[in-house]
Parts: structure tokens; C-alpha cells; sequence
């Protein structure tokens, strides 16, 4: 019987997530010549190939398929051990993959990410603004904070905050262009607002429920960019609140007649949501985002 190289199953699990060496190498805080002789001799080791080689990197074989969820449970098992053999006192190390919405992230929780970064100098945190580039299904993310839960699949889900966004335009361009006096009269200008065919979850398509048909003449994929031309008066825009709220040349447009709830959502694997590498930062982010429901929807003091 050939021995088997456990100890090489976190190069597989890293690999198979990123797809490639180099992604995988940063994971694991190593060199991708270190990450493809692991492979290497895990392959040797159980005497078969795990993964099909293209210019596009990694994909799993057959073989590699089957290999996946005993290996995610090995790990899992491990990351127990640790805690256990730990009783807290060993100190977190590796990679935590962060996927967030971008105004959440930069907005709000990138501010406070460096608190739990300094109790915790050994982990790599990594926050993907762009939720569209990573699956969690895939498992590409450890953590997603979400606008709504998984339809399918074993995921622990859980309501962190509901938020407000209201339609939001800069002092300088009301002042220049027709009153706003009720909802009719937002038909007469123009709206910023997410490129249509790029919006990957239907709670971002707010316009339609201000008027049925409503389309944003400006389009951007960033909610920041969308942020900068309402700033620069290009016209209305609909933001969190928590976002509106920092900017004094910004004013909320018919506040009590248009408000837009939406909720987030702390979601991960059921399998990882109690890891000793991954509670942790899920506790905080729950903390510190259920803290924050007032700011979350509050009502402007700005307002026409």
C-alpha cells in the first residue's frame, strides 16, 4: 500500500479553489514551485492525476472530483483539532477570503477590518469588493456578506442588518435644474444607476420601484462611480443611506416617499461557519455590522 501524503491535501484543497498555482501559492504563503511539487507527490501518492493541466490552469479530474469533499472534511477535522488542542491560545494563521458588496466594504467594514486584523497579526484577510469574480458555491470565498441567500446548497445563512437606500442628488444640481416636489416629477431627470445587463442580483435594480421603466441614463458597475457623478451633479442617484449620510453636498430626494429596503446577509458553508480560522472573523463581522442598524437606517437630515 502506498503511503499517502496527508500532510499535501491543503495544497490540493488551495490549488483546486484558486485554479492556479500562483493564486494558490499566495494562499498558502509559499512559492508556486513549493504548491507544484506538493501536487506532485500527492498525485505520486495516491497514483493518479488530480488535475488536467490548460492554459487557463487547474481543473480537476475525475479523480480530483472524488478527492474534493473528503478532503474538505479532513481539513475541516483538522481545523477542529486545533481548537481543541489550542483551547484558543495558539494563534490564527493563513488566509480568510472575504466577499462583500462594494458599499459595504468600502463604505463600512474596511475601516474596521484593521481592528481584528492587529488581535489577529497571522491571518491574511482578503476582501473581494466585486462579489461577481468569486463563488462561494466553488468555494472561492470563505465568507460572503450578501444582498440575499444561497436558492440552493448547505449554507449557514443568517439576517445581519436590513438597510435603507433613498434617491439622493448634490445641492448644485437641484439648484440648477426643475423642483422635485413628488414622485411624478423624478420622470424629468436624469438617473445614475447599474449597467442593466451587468446587474448580477435583482436587489440591485432599485430604479424600477421608484417608476416602473425607469432607466438610468448614466451606468456604471461601481456603486462608488455612481457615488462621484451624483457628487459631480450628473443627476439623481439611489444610495445607502449610510453612504448619503457622509457627504454634506449630497441631499435626499422625497426621503419619506421613496425609501428602498434591503437586507444583508451573513452566509458560509455550514461546514466552516464553527473552523477555528473562520468563527472568528464571522463573529466580528456579526458584531460589528448588528452594531451598526441604526446607521443603516436612519432617516437624512438632509432632505427635499
Amino acid at each position: 500500500m502506498r503511503q499517502f501524503p496527508w500532510d499535501d491535501l491543503q495544497y490540493f484543497l488551495a490549488v483546486a479553489r484558486e485554479g492556479r498555482l500562483s493564486l494558490a501559492a499566495r494562499r498558502l504563503r509559499t512559492s508556486h514551485v513549493t504548491v507544484a511539487r506538493r501536487i506532485e507527490r500527492l498525485e505520486q501518492g495516491i497514483g493518479a492525476k488530480l488535475f488536467q493541466r490548460s492554459p487557463k490552469g487547474y481543473i480537476l479530474t475525475p479523480m480530483g472530483e472524488r478527492l474534493m469533499e473528503p478532503a474538505e472534511a479532513m481539513a475541516l477535522e483538522a481545523d477542529k483539532m486545533l481548537g481543541v488542542v489550542g483551547d484558543g491560545t495558539v494563534p490564527l494563521s493563513g488566509v480568510i477570503r472575504l466577499s462583500v458588496p462594494e458599499g459595504y466594504g468600502n463604505f463600512f467594514i474596511a475601516e474596521k477590518l484593521p481592528h481584528f486584523a492587529n488581535r489577529h497579526p497571522n491571518l491574511t484577510i482578503e476582501m473581494v469588493n466585486i462579489q461577481q469574480i468569486v463563488s462561494l458555491s466553488r468555494r472561492e470565498a470563505d465568507i460572503s456578506v450578501s444582498l440575499n441567500t444561497p436558492k440552493a446548497g448547505s449554507y449557514h445563512s443568517e439576517n445581519i442588518s436590513s438597510y435603507i437606500l433613498y434617491v439622493y442628488a448634490s445641492r448644485d444640481y437641484l439648484a440648477r435644474n426643475k423642483p422635485i416636489k413628488q414622485r411624478s416629477d423624478l420622470a424629468g431627470h436624469p438617473f445614475i444607476g447599474y449597467i442593466e445587463d451587468m446587474i448580477f442580483t435583482p436587489e440591485l435594480n432599485y430604479l424600477g420601484e421608484i417608476i416602473p421603466g425607469l432607466r438610468p441614463s448614466y451606468q456604471s458597475s461601481s456603486i462608488f462611480a455612481q457615488l462621484k457623478a451624483c457628487r459631480a451633479g450628473y443627476g439623481l442617484c439611489v444610495l445607502p443611506y449610510y453612504m448619503g449620510a457622509m457627504f454634506d453636498d449630497l441631499v435626499a430626494v422625497l426621503p419619506k416617499v421613496i425609501p428602498i429596503h434591503r437586507d444583508y446577509w451573513l452566509v458560509c458553508h455550514n461546514d466552516m461557519i464553527d473552523a477555528t480560522r473562520i468563527r472568528p472573523l464571522v463573529e466580528f463581522i456579526r458584531r460589528e455590522t448588528t452594531a451598526a442598524r441604526e446607521g443603516f437606517n436612519g432617516f437624512p437630515e438632509r432632505f427635499v
